[in-house]
């Protein structure tokens, strides 16, 4: 059994694994809770519908229990990701999911005591709520004690997309809990307490989290007193998520953005390099595959019929919101849109570096697609070219790689303001560094373009 290291919180409960399972221990409260939620209509409906993670309870001669009152197995995540490689519209989905089934919940008498997106991951382009211990009964005259949790997580990060065209994930991969409200209200002019949400979740928050700093009230207490009743909880929900819905960002065409759209390559030189990206991938079926530097996604879309599940990363915002909303309009495929900074990928943050795990930590790819990268890492990011291979080997998956050479147009703009400074930049010297870390199964050389096509396993041993 091992634990999760980012499963600690919560002290009621905790999540480990026993092989392929994803399990989780419950102490007798949260157990309680447990039996008192997962018969109600909402909880069977969600899970049904895959909004809620399908999840079981173990019988009690199941080795998983190992002292806790019982425990749980849920259906595993395909990969693991966090808002911090999200699009905006991701993250505003996730949002409403969290919003819904709070309302819904509280229909029947349930709460949510978090409200974190840490607690929302993804099949494919839906979102999935994972944390089954964050339901518990509605006592009487409770508070939404997540609502600051949401604020910070949820709410202001996509204000700040919104209103003021900051991007969001910086600052929530530099802080795991979140944009407090008085950094948030330092954002905003005075003219922004007009915009909708502002005046109230935002500066009135951060005014009254500073006057209750030094506090000794019980303002829980108090508020109970004082007759608070779910009513009260809904009508904010139902302003939350009117709120939340009614933001919006339109994604610019960024520098690359239109970069899939194929004009650099003739006709010709397109149909063979998907015909040749189709045949490797049909080789086999795999079960993870990464498509490094997606684009439009239109070779993770061709992955998608081999692989069970497609992680499609790219460092560009506007691209990865493009491919979600893509994603959500059209038939349903296992792909999972990412932004990633490969030259600055995501680390291990949180308690001891582990609570969130690194890119590399959450499940290494059968099957690497790096089309239209190399050149990006080595003469944009000056990433060496061994440093590169080195990666992709140490990925540990086969390989379908594009290398671009330095006489290629796309190739040239990267080197227009830093001039030719990468003697080491080859096609001989990226071949002999290739096939000294995989072998080589076959290759493709495009005529209309200076780029040549391999498919590669990794060398044994």
């Amino acid at each position: 059994m091992l634990p999760d290291p980012g499963s600690f919180r919560d002290p009621g409960n905790r999540v480990f694994y026993d092989g392929e399972r994803v399990c989780r221990g419950l102490d007798s409260r949260s157990a309680a809770d447990w039996r008192a939620v997962s018969s109600r209509g909402f909880f069977t409906r969600r899970m049904a519908q895959g909004s809620i993670v399908r999840t079981t309870a173990l019988p009690a001669d199941d080795p998983a229990l190992q002292g806790w009152e019982a425990a749980l197995v849920h259906e595993r995540i395909p990969f693991l990701s966090y808002p911090f490689e999200w699009s905006c519209g991701m993250l505003q989905d996730a949002a409403l999911l969290q919003l819904d089934l709070l309302l819904e919940a509280l229909a029947e008498d349930v709460s949510l005591k978090d409200a974190t997106p840490y607690n929302i991951q993804w099949n494919g382009p839906a979102p999935v709520f994972i944390d089954i211990p964050s339901f518990e009964p509605l006592r009487p005259g409770s508070v939404w004690t997540g609502y600051r949790q949401f604020c910070e997580l949820f709410l202001y990060p996509l204000m700040l997309q919104a209103y003021k065209g900051i991007p969001f994930r910086p600052w929530l991969r530099g802080a795991i809990d979140g944009i407090r409200a008085a950094d948030c209200a330092r954002v905003f002019t005075w003219a922004d307490l007009l915009r909708p949400g502002v005046l109230k979740h935002v500066w009135l928050q951060s005014r009254l989290q500073a006057g209750l700093a030094d506090s000794q009230a019980d303002l829980g207490g108090e508020i109970r007193d004082a007759g608070f009743h779910k009513g009260l909880i809904e009508a904010n929900l139902r302003g939350l998520r009117g709120l939340v819905a009614g933001l919006s960002w339109s994604p610019a065409e960024a520098g690359w953005a239109a970069y899939g759209g194929g004009t650099h390559y003739s006709a010709e030189d397109r149909e063979k390099k998907t015909a040749f990206i189709r045949k490797a991938l049909g080789s086999r079926a795999w079960p993870l595959a990464w498509d490094l530097g997606c684009n439009t996604g239109e070779f993770s879309r061709l992955a998608a019929a081999d692989c069970r599940c497609v992680v499609a990363m790219d460092s560009d915002a506007s691209v990865i919101e493009t491919l979600y909303r893509s994603l959500k309009a059209g038939p349903r495929l296992p792909i999972l849109p990412l932004q990633v900074d490969f030259a600055d990928p995501s680390p291990g943050l949180g308690w001891r570096g582990r609570e969130r795990r690194a890119l590399s930590e959450r499940g290494r790819p059968d099957l690497t697609l790096a089309l239209a990268l190399i050149h990006h890492l080595c003469l944009g990011s000056n990433v060496p070219l061994a440093e590169v291979l080195d990666w992709l080997a140490g990925l540990g998956g086969s390989l379908i790689v594009e290398f671009v050479d330095k006489s290629d147009p796309m190739a040239r703009r990267l080197m227009r303001n830093k001039g030719d400074i990468f003697p080491g930049y080859s096609r001989e010297a990226f071949e002999r560094g290739l096939e000294t870390r995989f072998t080589v199964l076959d290759r493709l050389a495009l005529v209309s373009v200076d780029r040549v096509l391999y498919f590669a396993r990794p060398r044994a041993g």
